[in-house]
C-alpha cells in the first residue's frame, strides 16, 4: 500500500499550474460536500437518525481511508466532515433543496475541474486510479497546513 507522501507526491504531478492549483483548493472541498449532500438527500427512515444517513455513512467509510493513511490527515478530515454535517443540517432545517444545490453544484465544480486540467495540460488523477477521488481532498488539507505553516516535516 502506498504512503500518504507517495499518493500526494502522485497527485500533485498534475497539478503544477497555479490556476489549476487554485481550482483544485475550491472544486475539491467542494465536490465532497456535493456528493456528501447528495447522499445526505437519500430519504431514509427519520428514526434512524443521523445514523441512517448514507451521507454519514460515506464520511465514516472515507475517514477510516483517512485514518489508515495518516492519523493528522484523519483529524483534519474528520473536522472538514462536522462542518459539513453542520451546514446540510442548517439547509436541510431551512427548507433548501438540498439535492438540487447539490447537484447544480457538483456538476459546475467538476467544468472548474476539468477546465483546470485543461489549462494544466495534463489529465486528472482520478483516470489513473479512482482512489485518488479520495486523495484530492487530503491534497487540499495538506496544503492549507503548508501554508499555515503547521505542516508536520514528515509531509511533503
Amino acid at each position: 500500500m502506498k504512503t500518504l507522501n507517495q499518493w500526494l507526491d502522485e497527485y500533485g504531478v498534475s497539478h503544477q499550474n497555479r490556476t489549476n492549483k487554485i481550482i483544485h483548493w475550491i472544486c475539491v472541498p467542494f465536490i465532497m460536500f456535493t456528493v456528501i449532500g447528495l447522499l445526505w438527500a437519500i430519504p431514509t427512515n427519520p428514526e434512524w437518525g443521523l445514523a441512517g444517513n448514507p451521507g454519514i455513512w460515506a464520511m465514516v467509510l472515507a475517514n477510516l481511508y483517512y485514518l489508515i493513511l495518516s492519523p493528522l490527515v484523519f483529524l483534519l478530515m474528520v473536522v472538514q466532515s462536522l462542518i459539513m454535517v453542520f451546514i446540510l443540517q442548517s439547509m436541510t432545517a431551512a427548507g433548501l433543496p438540498v439535492a438540487m444545490i447539490c447537484a447544480i453544484g457538483f456538476v459546475l465544480a467538476w467544468i472548474l475541474q476539468f477546465i483546470g486540467h485543461n489549462i494544466e495540460g495534463k489529465k486528472p488523477s482520478f483516470i489513473k486510479d479512482v482512489q485518488f477521488l479520495l486523495i484530492g481532498p487530503a491534497w487540499v488539507s495538506v496544503a492549507l497546513l503548508k501554508k499555515l505553516k503547521l505542516a508536520p516535516s514528515s509531509l511533503r
